[in-house]
């Protein structure tokens, strides 16, 4: 039998046939598609992956390692790479990417063709850096850089700066300019000059890098002491450098309320990565940091092709904006009035002063001895006998006038616990009195006796009517005291006289003040851009309860505990003296208050541990009427 022959017409055909048969097997598909090489190099630009990547003239490697190269000074920053149209032309084909680079609050976008090349019924990518920007020549790489904004300052009453840019020096080691050997040995002499940690200091100075400049400390220009500006000569590698920083008027001045600027702290970097990179400068305390959002502004950004000569061109810049000022009611002169009055007062203290027709704050100033503690607005602390200022309002309530007669004794026992007078309390005092001379000169045994006349809610309806006890958010640290229920008779007496579980700040009491003189319950305002109103359902003192408090308030300057205000030139002033007994380590101190309100002013001074309300805390707020005139 012979072998049948195939002619080259019927090869043909079975060459066909099985090609269409292959076709139909995979889909209809007649052959590799540009579409697909296009897809897989824009996920490779946006994610750095190049695995799925064919290319004509380079190996994968090498092209990944260029890539990372070009767009390494772009930061963590990765693009969207989306493909747009393909032009294919027998084989080869040109697909568009549509690029977005987000930079921030910005967005850079652009787009760039790819090559595409058919080669072995594959197709493979020409690489060239015009694949990623599409000016890009010979070695030029992307860096992207941010634009640091203006920092707005803060404002006080009248529009005056408290913040705002102020000369500087730093002190510090620049590397650049020590051996490596000689590095420690420098950090060690400057550290101690500076006074700051020496240990610290040199580990940072030995971990840094050739190019480093370390900051040991910052002064304001005319704050740097003389040893300091004669000493740094001497040691290797040291650099004073001029500059500029957002300062208020002093060092001190109501520091613990605006806080501090300086460069951003690891901590907060790894908390908001999108916003703060090392070396930034932001709000790190106080209502720097509360609003650095609005002081801060936000950052611009440029890109700019770089040349390994470093000659830079310009592809992007989007311009930073700057920050808002932040409005506040502090007034310059009173606040470093108040400042300077606190200055040799070795405890804790502090001095706020409001407008009581409008509850602007014009002073929050705390002493020294608070450490950096914001005592003035946001301190705890039982106010004592300022806080029969609100006992009495509830006495009001309760039916008592001022001149209903009150027995002011020399102790009260209370469920067996034992009350007095302070020491140095007028014997002539005693008996049964008028509740105006009760207060005048401050009988605790006196207001004591009444507490039987009184409901658990009468005083903390009282403080509320007065601005205290009743929380809301003001806009800077604010504690609006504490007056709760009374858990026993023996705390209901100690409530009444400002102890007990009573706890106010020195705000506090200047806004119960403040709300007598004003007639009306003051809400304290500082940061003008917060609006503030009265708490609801709270019921504000009537026309008569407040001729009768400042009836008494009145004379405990005429007659009373508060007596050397008496000739503080102006109008007439009210006032109320306080101590609060508190016992530390076994001994027992006491808290000293002063409240008075002149005109549309109201004080409040506090000092953490004194003999007295009226010879503690009682000059301080006497020079401060004296020199806020």
């Amino acid at each position: 039998m012979g072998v049948p022959r195939i002619t080259g017409t019927l090869v043909a055909g079975l060459v066909v046939a099985g090609l269409l048969s292959a076709c139909d097997a995979a889909g209809g598909d007649d052959g590799p598609d540009p579409d697909d090489a296009a897809a897989a190099l824009a996920s490779a630009l946006a994610t750095g992956d190049f695995a799925g990547v064919s290319f004509t003239d380079e190996t994968t490697e090498a092209v990944s390692a260029a890539y990372v190269e070009l767009i390494e000074g772009m930061g963590e920053v990765e693009p969207a790479v989306e493909v747009g149209d393909i032009e294919e032309s027998d084989e080869t084909a040109t697909a568009a990417l549509a690029w977005a680079w987000p930079l921030g609050e910005q967005e850079w976008s652009y787009q760039t063709g790819a090559a595409l090349r058919l080669v072995d019924d594959e197709w493979q990518v020409v690489w060239t850096p015009t694949v990623v920007e599409p000016s890009l020549t010979g070695k030029e790489v992307l860096e992207s850089a941010p634009i640091a904004p203006e920092r707005a300052g803060i404002t006080g009453a009248d529009g005056l700066a408290l913040v705002a840019e102020r000369p500087v020096v730093r002190f510090g080691i620049d590397r650049n300019m020590v051996e490596d050997q000689q590095a420690g040995e420098s950090a060690r002499r400057l550290a101690e000059l500076l006074d700051i940690d020496v240990a610290s200091y040199v580990k940072q100075v030995e971990a840094a890098g050739d190019e480093a400049f370390i900051e040991g400390i910052v002064y304001r220009r005319d704050d740097v002491p003389p040893q300091v500006a004669q000493g740094y000569h001497d040691i290797d590698g040291v650099l004073a450098l001029a500059g500029e920083l957002p300062l208020a008027p002093t060092r001190e001045f109501a520091a613990p309320i605006l806080g501090s600027v300086g460069e951003v702290t690891a901590e907060m970097i790894e908390e908001d990565p999108d916003r703060y990179a090392v070396g930034d400068q932001a709000g790190l305390s106080g209502l720097q940091a509360r609003y650095d959002d609005q002081l801060g502004g936000t950052p611009g950004v440029v890109v700019d092709a770089v040349r390994p000569n470093d000659k830079e061109r310009e592809l992007f810049r989007e311009e930073p904006v700057a920050g808002q000022p932040l409005g506040l009611t502090l007034d310059v002169d009173l606040q470093l009035t108040a400042e300077r009055l606190l200055a040799d007062i070795g405890p804790a203290s502090a001095l706020v002063a409001m407008r009581p027709s409008n509850g602007n704050i014009l002073v929050a100033a705390n002493g020294p001895g608070a450490d950096g503690y914001n005592v003035a607005t946001f301190g705890q602390f039982a106010p004592g006998s300022t806080f029969k200022s609100v006992s009495s309002l509830a006495l009001l309530r309760a039916g008592l006038t001022p001149d209903s007669l009150v027995p002011c004794t020399s102790q009260i026992v209370v469920d067996g616990k034992q009350f007095e007078n302070y020491d140095d309390y007028p014997a002539g005092g005693l008996g049964r009195i008028p509740l105006r001379t009760a207060v005048a000169n401050s009988c605790n045994t006196a207001i004591i006796s009444q507490a039987g006349k009184l409901s658990r809610d009468s005083l903390v309806d009282a403080a509320a009517s007065l601005g205290m006890g009743v929380d809301h958010d003001l806009g800077f640290p604010a504690y609006f005291g504490s007056v709760t229920p009374p858990a026993s008779e023996t705390e209901a007496a100690a409530n009444l006289i400002g102890q007990g579980k009573v706890l106010a700040s020195p705000m506090t009491m200047a806004t119960v003040i403040a709300s007598i003189q004003s007639g009306d319950l003051v809400v304290p305002r500082m940061v003008t851009s917060v609006d503030v109103g009265p708490p609801a359902r709270v019921e504000p003192p009537t026309r008569d309860e407040v001729a009768a408090l400042r009836g008494m308030l009145r004379a405990v300057v005429t007659s009373g505990s508060g007596s050397t205000l008496a000739d503080v030139p102006g109008p007439p002033v009210i006032a109320k003296t306080g101590t609060a007994e508190f016992v530390r380590n076994g001994d027992l101190l006491t808290h000293a208050w002063m409240i008075a309100a002149q005109g549309d002013l109201a004080v409040a001074v506090f000092v953490a541990e004194g003999d007295s309300g009226s010879g503690t805390a009682g000059p301080i707020l006497e020079a401060f009427l004296r020199e806020a005139r």
